[in-house]
């Protein structure tokens, strides 16, 4: 979905959406029941843990090694070679869209975008409002309404893109179904 502004060679040299120190464990991608079910069967020794009634997220806290706070543990779906071995079917939305983030601030949905992706951060902001717009707002807006479980509380370092009142207003080219 963002080949647009992120290349591939960018991301599998990077892979930092990929690891996660204690403190970013919040964002682990979120997986819906049946998701969870079917990643459990195909890689056996991933750990899942429930967030909510009906959300589960990747369970790491038993692949830190120390208790340096700088440690990071390795998605169970990352292979430093061949990079996520999930397939697009398989792939959460979370990870589908990262750096960008669907989060609630307040009574509102906004698009926001998580500071700690290097490359995404040399285009201006502008550029990526653009970008939200004519390429992935529609599609963001529609999984939080049918997957509520994506929806992430809103974390006042994370620069917002666009709400979702600005793109009821500013969508009418944009739209096809929400």
């Amino acid at each position: 979905m963002l080949s647009k502004i992120l290349s591939i060679n960018d991301c599998s040299t990077c892979k930092f959406c990929c690891r996660f120190k204690r403190t970013s464990l919040w964002e682990t991608p979120l997986f819906s029941f049946e998701e969870k079910k079917l990643l459990q069967q195909k890689f056996p020794l991933a750990k899942f843990k429930p967030i909510s009634q009906d959300s589960f997220t990747i369970d790491l806290i038993l692949e830190y090694k120390t208790s340096n706070p700088e440690e990071e543990a390795v998605c169970y779906f990352l292979d430093d070679k061949k990079g996520c071995l999930l397939n697009k079917k398989e792939k959460p939305f979370d990870c589908s869209v990262w750096p960008f983030r669907i989060m609630k601030k307040d009574d509102s949905l906004v698009i926001a975008l998580t500071p700690t992706c290097s490359t995404i951060n040399k285009i201006p902001i502008e550029d990526l409002k653009q970008f939200v717009l004519e390429n992935i707002a529609q599609e963001i807006f529609f999984q939080a309404e049918f997957r509520p479980y994506i929806i992430k509380k809103y974390k006042s370092d994370f620069p917002i893109i666009l709400t979702k009142e600005e793109w009821n207003k500013k969508s009418r080219k944009y739209r096809l179904y929400i």
